[in-house]
């Protein structure tokens, strides 16, 4: 094989190892996701949470929440769950703490789900979080993340959010096409019912004119 071609490769391979560690390291930071969330509705969060430490486990997970009026945790065998009100009785943060014994090992993840309602009427919404190891470390995901330039070391989870007005614009021009479509299913059954009823008719018509005419 020509030394270019196999300079070629080892470029490639370089690149690609290169192209999966970052987006290993990328995907190890604290995220929030909720498809279709949109400002002024309830939505589920599911925050991911994984664990950077070689030797400790996460047993703590705490996240900042913008003030909702109602949020329910997803029961998680192995930890507790507690949410805290402040004096309007908003709920302004949730934390997961795990059991003795239990946690979040070295290499791993894990998935923590919140229902809430309703979300602020906002194009964003960032969820500051303080992850707590079993050797006492804390790493505080709270860094902005800037439009450009380089990602923060410990970013803060950022859920982006659809427009209601847009969102109830859609959910109306689904409801009306779904109507329209359920008009058209039945006049066309009605339809489809005339036309078996005149057929029958017809039908009963030629065989009284058949049976009088060997009569005659």
């Amino acid at each position: 094989m020509p030394h270019s071609i196999t300079r070629a490769f080892i470029t490639v391979g370089a690149v690609t190892t290169a192209l999966a560690l970052s987006a290993g390291t990328a995907s190890a930071h604290l995220t929030v996701e909720s498809p279709g969330a949109r400002q002024g509705a309830s939505t589920v969060l599911t925050f991911k949470v994984s664990t950077e430490s070689d030797t400790a486990n996460t047993t703590k997970l705490s996240i900042q929440l913008p003030g909702f009026k109602s949020a329910r945790t997803e029961p998680l065998p192995g930890w507790t769950a507690a949410v805290e009100k402040d004096s309007s009785q908003l709920v302004t943060s949730v934390t997961w703490t795990a059991d003795p014994g239990a946690g979040v090992g070295p290499g791993q993840f894990r998935r923590f789900v919140l229902s809430a309602s309703p979300l602020p009427e906002e194009n964003e919404v960032s969820f500051t979080a303080a992850q707590t190891y079993s050797d006492g470390k804390v790493v505080n995901w709270d860094q902005p993340t800037p439009d450009r330039g380089e990602e923060p070391e410990f970013p803060a989870p950022v859920l982006t959010l659809t427009e209601g007005s847009d969102a109830h614009a859609h959910g109306d021009e689904t409801s009306s096409a779904a109507a329209e479509g359920s008009t058209t299913d039945t006049l066309a059954r009605g339809l489809g019912a005339g036309g078996l009823a005149l057929g029958a008719l017809g039908a009963a018509l030629g065989l009284g004119a058949a049976i009088r005419s060997r009569r005659q």
